[in-house]
Parts: structure tokens; sequence; C-alpha cells
């Protein structure tokens, strides 16, 4: 059975599962420098996606479109080459506690001229299905409870197992959107307009906050405004939750939360109350799962925990949850947010056929490198792991490209800018480069082995999805990557993994001592990662472009002297 998964709308991709098995997803972005959150505006996206891995739309047995805004319904208006289509889908939620599985049918997805019929489910559906299927609990055949928090819904809980999935319950009454609203109001990112912002506020935010300090003072009136205004049985609050589909009117209930919060604190420094609303967050999340556990720790699988939805990205509130000692285990896939759910699509399918069971995946299936031409004034010469290993030792960063590329946000040693983490100033170096603030972090990519002596707790951590803090004994030895508060963003790789970055770690490790490396995404500001090497060379802010076994320099083209450029007159 061959199923594709289509996510239209921002976070566009295209994924298709083949008997259970991952065969490949594209995101938009990470196609031709697109921006970033890149839709599926053109259904000859799929097309050509399709093509680029031998298949026709007819080889396909399923077509599954990701669900979008509607209570009931979703619509859709794109193109198919130059012809204007509707489609309708799924809603946002599931219309009752069972409802997961609940498609709506269509008809009319033309793609390459030929008309195809379609299903599509709920979004947060594809959620609950990308996250579970990609679990150790679907590969050992074990329940879990699944999280889905997304910009604009509340947090829902669900219990999931091979037979189904359902609703366990709304945690509490404030949309995900809530966090990156708080940076429209304070901090660097305040802005009078606030109908339209940055998708990747709330991360920048995740990282500001390390300049702030909680002040229980702030978490207090947020407290009692959130009380007020969300939760209590006030008629503003009744009329706020009542309203929960209609996402303009839940964002600006956000927004009058937080000028109401304004006008309270305006003493306050704007990373000191982002910090404490970030803690307010965490609180809430943590209490309100723990209570709901306490009405439901019957259940099978109860002490496993999937999460996902776009608050899956944040990774301190990940550690939060593991930290309860509420779970034995918490998985959070690669792609938490919308860049899963083309794969989230194809596997509800899967489980409206078969049942929630295990998609057999690997992180690393983006789209290939392309070939390309490179532009004159780079040289190419072949270079081996050691040898590159030795540049990076001599504090020269280089942009890493590497088989298939990473799925979800974040660069994982495929399309990186690796750098050795020993010199203080490389932080500020690499966020030059990236043209990004100076509060930003740095990751670390580090041999799993060896993370437990960096960082605490420093397990196992493939896809930077959880918060470690750099123990003080090398905090000396690699200050590019430490965060403002101690923390870093880890990605762990298995010494015996055989995707190039791990063969380069250990080369890095044998000639310097150290088993990490700096690492952030190559990539255009504002753009997906760099579909090949050319894309990197024409970028030029960084020298040294290595691309599966050859590495490209910039050369130094020298300016004629006065007396060469008479001569040549």
């Amino acid at each position: 059975m061959r199923i594709c998964g289509i996510k239209l709308t921002h976070d566009g991709a295209i994924a298709v599962v083949e008997d259970g098995k991952l065969v490949f997803c594209t995101e938009q972005e990470k196609r031709g420098n697109n921006p970033r959150y890149q839709s599926v505006d053109n259904l000859d996206a799929v097309v050509l996606a399709l093509a680029e891995h031998g298949l026709d739309p007819r080889d396909i047995d399923q077509f599954v479109i990701d669900g979008w805004d509607g209570e009931i319904e979703s619509q859709f208006q794109v193109l198919s080459g130059a012809v204007p289509i509707a489609l309708k889908g799924a809603p946002y939620v599931e219309r009752h506690a069972e409802g997961l599985l609940d498609s709506v049918d269509g008809y009319g997805l033309i793609l390459g001229g030929k008309v195809f019929p379609y299903k599509s489910y709920p979004h947060v559906t594809g959620h609950v299905a990308s996250a579970y299927s990609t679990s150790p609990f679907a590969s050992a055949g074990k329940p879990a409870l699944c999280l889905v928090w997304d910009g604009c819904i509340f947090p829902r809980l669900y219990y999931v197992e091979p037979r189904g999935a359902r609703l366990i319950a709304s945690l509490f009454p404030m949309i995900g959107h809530a966090y990156a609203a708080a940076g429209l109001h304070f901090g660097p990112y305040r802005q009078p307009n606030r109908t339209n912002w940055d998708l990747g506020i709330a991360g920048k935010l995740m990282a500001y906050i390390a300049l702030g300090s909680v002040d229980e003072a702030i978490v207090a009136v947020f407290q009692e405004l959130y009380e007020k205004r969300f939760a209590a049985d006030t008629e503003q609050a009744r009329r706020y939750r009542a309203d929960i589909n209609n996402a303009e009117a839940s964002l600006a209930a956000v927004h009058d939360f937080f000028e109401a919060s304004a006008l309270r604190l305006t003493a306050k420094r704007g990373e000191d109350v982002l910090a404490s609303f970030h803690v307010f967050l965490e609180r809430l999340l943590v209490r309100e799962i723990a209570m709901v556990l306490l009405r439901h720790s019957s259940l099978p699988g109860a002490r496993n925990l999937c999460v996902a939805g776009g608050c899956g990205l944040n990774i301190k509130w990940n550690s939060a949850l593991r930290a309860t000692g509420l779970f034995d285990d918490v998985w959070v896939p690669p792609f938490p947010n919308d860049s899963g759910s083309a794969i989230g699509a194809a596997c509800s399918a899967m489980a409206a056929q078969k049942g929630f069971g295990p998609l057999e995946w690997s992180v690393y299936s983006g789209p290939a490198l392309r070939a390309s031409e490179i532009p004159p004034e780079w040289e190419a010469t072949p270079c081996t792991l050691r040898e590159l290993a030795a540049i990076l030792a001599d504090n020269k960063p280089i942009i890493f490209l590497s088989g298939r590329a990473e799925l979800g946000p974040r660069a994982l040693g495929g399309r990186s800018i690796l750098a050795a983490a020993t010199s203080p100033a490389m932080k500020d170096h690499l966020n030059d480069i990236k043209r990004r603030e100076h509060f930003r972090p740095v990751a670390p990519i580090c041999l799993e082995d060896r993370a437990p002596e960096i960082f605490s707790p420093g397990t196992p951590d493939p896809y930077m999805l959880f918060d470690h803090l750099t123990r003080a004994e090398w905090r000396d030895k690699v200050p590019a990557i430490v965060h403002l508060d101690g923390s870093a963003r880890l990605q762990t790789v298995a010494r015996n993994s055989p995707h190039k970055i791990a063969e380069l770690l250990v080369e890095f490790e044998q000639l310097t001592g150290i088993p990490l490396l700096c690492n952030t995404s190559a990539n255009l500001h504002g753009r997906g990662f760099f579909p090949d090497a050319a894309a990197a060379c024409q970028w030029g802010r960084v020298e040294h472009v290595w691309c599966d076994g050859l590495l490209w320099t910039k050369m130094v083209v020298s300016k004629p002297t006065s007396a060469e450029r008479l001569q040549s007159a």
C-alpha cells in the first residue's frame, strides 16, 4: 500500500509511505532556497516530488490531505498547473472524543492532468499519528498518551493504543500562540501591529529569556489575569472558551490579556516579564497534566508520553515534563510542528486501515543534494573527513552538506554549518554570519557516549528536543556552545552512526580530544536549508563548503595593481 500525505498550508510538504515505511518527505521550504514555512500553492509540487523518486501519481494507492481551519470542514484554494481548483478537507480538531479517524472524502485532486480521489483527517490527527507511529512505544506495541499543543488550540491530551485513539482532556484554556504573542508586547520583538508575526518568534524568545530572571510578582499577575479572563467561571472566560474555534477571536483575547498585563508591569524589564511568563506556562502545563494523570493513572501506557504540535519545539517544556517523574519515557519526534504533518496525514490513513502502528523511518529522508553549477570563483578539491577535521581544528567554520536533508526545522548534520567550540568568539562569529541576534545560542553536536561527561543530563538526544546544562568543568573548554543560562540545545550522535557527521566527530575527537562541534543550520536568512553546494557557495559567507567528499574553497582574487591595469590597457 502506497500512501501520499500532503500538507498544503504553511510548512507545506509531501510524504510517501509504502507498506509502513517512509520513502521520503519533501518540505517545500527545503527546495530551491524557498522561504521558511512555504506552503504548497501548486499541486505540480506533488507531481515533481513523486517524479524525483521514480513515481507517477497513478502509482499512489491513496492520497491524504491534512485537515486545516474549520469546525466541520476546511477549504483550500490551490493551482494544478495553471488551473485553479478548490479542495475540501477535514477540520482542525476532531468533532467528538473518538473522532480522530473520521475522514472527509473528496474528489478533484488534479495531478499531472488526471483527477484522483483523496481523504482528509483532522489536523490534530496527523500530529497524534506522526508522534505515536515514530515513537518507541509504537515499535514495542505499547499504548501511550499524546500531548498536542498547536498555536491556535488549547493543549489536548489523547490516549493512543493500536486499536484506536481518543481525547482524554483539554488541559487548560491557553492557545499555543500565547508564547509568541507575548513577544509582541514585551522585549526586542515588541511591535504595535500584532495582526501577523514571524512564526519563528517563539524559538527566538526561548533563547531570549536567558537574559531575564523569574519574578514571582510577575508570575502572580499572569496567574490572576489568566484565571479571570480564561479559566474562571466568569462571563468573559466562558465567552473565550466557547469561541475557541474562532482563531482570530482567541488571538485577540490573548492580546487583550497581555495589554492588561502590561498596564500592571510597567516597571518591569521585558526580559524578566518574558522569563516569568515562560515559567508561568511551564508550571501550568506540568500542574494540569499531573491532575489529569491522577484521574487516568490506571490506563495502560499512561506513563508513556508523546509530544506533538508546535509547542513540542519548546525544549524547556519538554524537559520539565520529563523531569516531573510522571512518565517513564517522553518521546518528541524531530518534526513535532507542522513540518511533520504530511507524514502525519499518511500515518492517519495507515491507522484508519490497520490501527495505530509503527512507522519505519529515518530523520534523513528529506530531499537529496542536487547536482549544481558552482560559481567560478570557488575551487574544488577532494577532502577526507580527517582533513576536514583539521580545518575545523584551525578554528575555521565550514558548511557541511551530506546525503539527504534532515526532516523538521533543525539542522542535524545533513545541512549544517559546523565549527570548533573552543573559542568564546565563535558563537558571535556564527551569529554574525547568520545575521542573528547575539543572544541566540549555537547548538553543540556531540558524540553520544561522551555527552554525559560534558552535559547534564547528557542523555541521548538525537533531535535537539530537550534542555541540557553544560557541566562547570567544560564551560571554559567549549564556550561557544554554552548559552547565557549555562544550558545547551544538545544533539547527540551515536559513534557507530552511518551518517558522515559521526565519522567527522570521531576524527575531530581524535585530533583535539573534544567530541563536539558547534552546529547551526546552513541556510539563507529566513529560508530553508541549502538544497545544494551551489546555493551555499553563492551565499558566500563561509569560505569552505564540504559536500559529499569535495571541499569547495572560495578563492581570493587579488586586485590588479595600477601598473598592471596600465599594461593591460
